[in-house]
């Protein structure tokens, strides 16, 4: 079991700021902006490089909370950058699907 199902199974406590049936969004815990959310989705998927067809729904989805999220906490307007790793060269820590949300100051091109 991921670090991310335990959060979703309140096995590991997170500071949560959505949850729906598919997706749960919360802080990061080692921040990499002033404003650093993780959004994740429930189904156990280890990365986007394997999603399929019968995900896009779900990606879908993702990305239209992902920007809702933004617009309802204020970060809209400036700005924010939404990151997904993929693989260890990509900087994926956790293996289960996540976008990150980054906000709140301004954002390097490019990222590193």
């Amino acid at each position: 079991m991921t670090l991310f199902e335990k959060i979703i199974a309140r096995e590991i406590p997170a500071d949560i700021v959505y949850e729906d049936d598919f997706c749960l969004c919360f802080h990061d815990i080692s921040p990499q902006a002033p404003v650093h959310l993780l959004l994740i989705p429930k189904k156990p998927v280890a990365r986007i490089a394997e999603t399929s067809a019968d995900d896009q729904v779900l990606l879908g989805h993702l990305l239209l909370k992902v920007g809702e999220i933004a617009r309802q906490e204020g970060y809209a307007e400036d700005g924010f950058r939404v990151i997904i790793n993929n693989g260890p060269h990509g900087g994926e820590a956790v293996p289960h699907l996540h976008l990150h949300l980054l906000a709140g100051r301004q954002l390097q091109w490019p990222p590193g």
